[in-house]
């Protein structure tokens, strides 16, 4: 029988979706699913948003052409339609690597978000069948409780 270990504070935080457009994507889960926005971030020349609905988060992407085989960056695949990856949130991201030690297959990060807020952080590894998990410490919604469903950013 194996002991229990220190989980690190790991909790739940999101599911990153590829999306072919993000407005109408978030419209569609905050109408149909109850979400609300909780904040967005620029990226070049597209975005990235966060839906809340309670404690569960998504994450949407601008979808781009990603290889057939699904893979992508390092942060996971990129093709519409496709789960980017799965985020669990940590207080100490240090921690959790140096737990994992070898078995932590860092395909991405640890990267540094300060401009967007502070103190938030995130490292994305794959799991044994190629799934990629981002942990993150220090995100914090851009409006608190969730935005307006009707509001677009």
């Amino acid at each position: 029988m194996s002991q229990a270990r220190d989980d690190g504070g790991l909790r739940w935080s999101h599911a990153a979706l590829n999306c072919r457009d993000i407005d109408a994507t978030a419209d569609f889960y905050c109408k149909w699913f109850g979400f609300t926005r909780a904040a967005t971030f620029p990226v070049g020349d597209t975005k990235i948003m966060f839906l809340r609905k309670g404690e569960a988060y998504l994450e949407l992407f601008q979808a781009a052409d990603g290889p057939a085989d699904g893979t992508g960056g390092g942060d996971g695949p990129t093709s519409a339609g496709t789960l980017r990856h799965i985020a669990l949130q940590t207080d100490d991201i240090d921690q959790v690597l140096a737990e994992m030690g070898p078995q932590a297959q860092v395909s991405l990060g640890p990267l540094c978000f300060d401009d967007f807020i502070p103190g938030w952080r995130s490292v994305w590894m794959k799991d044994p069948d190629g799934t990629v998990v981002e942990v993150s410490q220090g995100y914090k919604d851009q409006i608190p409780g969730g935005g307006e469903n009707a509001q677009r950013h």
